[in-house]
């Protein structure tokens, strides 16, 4: 039982690395790119929203632009996690038409890779975070160890997700042309460049059943604050990323004999 496993898990991390070399392949900076990206977005969005616009956090420590860009960067580094694999997930099966053929290839391995890579992206977007904390912040916090687990609930639910739009991308194309415009209006409708407490207060509760809010606000509170979650409230949001992950996977298994006759 453990070697198809073993194998299963060789062949997501050589289908990661491969899918992470054809990213920056050909490129003069390379792998300086996924460093240089978040960089520049970071001081794009810091520009505009705490120079131009003088926004502030709610409840920062010293209401400062170098403090509401590290918050920034908190709150986006988590999202970008899920953007990217939700991003990527509707042609994660139509662009690999010649695996569909092949009969032994395990097809749910995509999605796994596109979360894998965005895992890969976000991890030097987390070195870049707390280099800033350590510099220009209040320091390394403890509970920055637990991100791997703040962020568990959002990697289940975004793979559920993935599993999902890969499936249903192979039979309804426009998939792919409707989750970018989605994915800009969630950026702007969860709370990163705000705190949730902006939000008019009948709006507040219905955040609790956002995923991205909840492992933003516990990313960013880890990273900045040195705060702690709440066992309960990750329990809960645990228990429904695998409720979305089962139901993705599920719903990918019942629908994947159909690819090779779409494809």
């Amino acid at each position: 039982m453990e070697g198809p496993k073993f194998g299963m898990f060789q062949l997501m991390l050589s289908l990661t690395q491969r899918s992470i070399e054809q990213r920056y392949r050909g490129s003069v900076l390379g792998i300086l790119w996924a460093f240089l990206t978040p960089l520049f977005m970071l001081a794009v969005f810091t520009f505009v929203f705490a120079v131009v616009f003088q926004a502030r956090w709610q409840g920062s420590q010293t209401n400062s632009t170098i403090e509401f860009a590290i918050i920034l960067f908190a709150g986006l580094t988590v999202f970008n996690l899920f953007a990217e694999v939700v991003s990527a997930a509707p042609g994660l099966v139509i662009s690999q038409p010649n695996l569909v053929k092949k009969v032994v290839f395990p097809l749910e391995i995509l999605p796994l890779v596109a979360l894998a890579t965005a895992l890969f992206q976000a991890g030097i977007a987390l070195v870049i975070l707390l280099a800033l904390q350590i510099s220009f912040g209040s320091g390394f916090h403890l509970a920055v160890l637990l991100i791997p687990v703040l962020i568990l609930p959002l990697c289940l639910f975004s793979l559920g997700l993935a599993w999902f739009l890969a499936s249903f991308g192979v039979y309804v194309r426009d998939v792919g042309q409707i989750i970018p415009p989605i994915v800009t209006a969630l950026m702007f409708l969860t709370p990163i460049f705000y705190p949730r407490s902006a939000l008019p207060a009948w709006l507040q509760p219905y955040l609790g059943y956002n995923p991205l809010a909840y492992s933003i606000d516990e990313v960013r509170n880890a990273v900045v604050f040195g705060t702690l979650p709440d066992p309960v409230t990750w329990l809960i949001g645990l228990a429904g990323g695998l409720a979305i992950a089962g139901l993705g996977y599920a719903f990918f298994q019942k629908t994947r004999k159909g690819f090779a006759d779409v494809l």
